[in-house]
């Protein structure tokens, strides 16, 4: 899980995928921690994200680090709702999303990543496949 978090750190943005009904939805994120062992990422309980995610948890992600590498992730989006701790970690790896948000405020929504494979592809090296 530490190598998917890093590389996804380096990536900067990546894209999460969600369905909604039966139409895909992809958008850019940029959040994304470890605390207390598990892979996290963060949104907002009023972005239709949020709805889609309750609606089914099944994520992909995508995201190249550089041009000759990218990575692929699918899996389940648990919802951490009202852990404080687990907010204030990534508020504090994103101080400019402290604008927007403040632990406990009712609108962050906090998600950690189980059942997942994460494959890190190369142009020129055979593929990384880590699970967690």
């Amino acid at each position: 899980m530490e190598k998917v978090y890093e590389y996804l750190k380096k990536c900067g943005v990546y894209y999460l995928a969600t369905t909604d009904g039966d139409q895909p939805r992809v958008r850019p994120f940029g959040t994304i921690d470890i605390f207390e062992g598990k892979l996290y990422f963060q949104t907002g309980k009023s972005k239709p994200v949020a709805d889609q995610l309750k609606a089914n948890p099944r994520i992909e992600i995508s995201g190249m680090a550089d041009q000759n590498t990218w990575i692929r992730l699918s899996g389940k989006a648990i919802l951490d709702d009202n852990n404080i701790p687990a907010q204030e970690h990534m508020l504090e790896a994103y101080p400019d999303l402290k604008a927007m948000y403040q632990p406990g405020d009712g609108n962050i929504e906090e998600y950690y990543i189980t059942e997942a494979t994460a494959t890190i592809c190369s142009f020129t090296e055979p593929p990384v496949v880590i699970k967690f």
